[in-house]
């Protein structure tokens, strides 16, 4: 086996010029429609749960003491399990509208492959 020629493949196959095909086109159209929810999801999740956390860690006097602390942990608490709450239904909206926008595009590039394949 000569390493050196393979070795000359690899690094020429860096440099050539990429032909897009039809199902990676079809790959970056599903990641368009899927992407944006899922970093809402992710990054409006740990938000919450971090809100939810600073609450319960006044309501159990980790952070400051007395009543006042108490009653704004719980409001804060609440807070943090709502947007925990209202985090998958906004995912799903966030990705219907994603799947509204671009599913005519995947419909008609994946209908293009699958009779390619005929």
């Amino acid at each position: 086996m000569n390493t050196d020629k393979i070795y000359a493949e690899q690094i020429a196959n860096q440099y050539s010029k990429k032909e897009t095909t039809k199902v990676k086109q079809l790959k970056k159209l599903d990641a368009k429609a899927k992407v944006p929810a899922n970093i809402f999801a992710y990054t409006f999740g740990i938000v919450c749960a971090l809100v939810l956390g600073t609450g319960m860690c006044l309501c159990m006097n980790v952070i400051g003491s007395g009543t006042v602390a108490f009653v704004i942990g719980l409001i804060v608490g609440v807070l943090g399990i709502i947007g925990c709450s209202l985090n998958y239904p906004i995912y799903k909206k966030i990705l219907e509208i994603g799947k509204n926008k671009y599913g005519s595009d995947i419909l008609r590039l994946a209908k293009e492959i699958s009779d390619e394949q005929d």
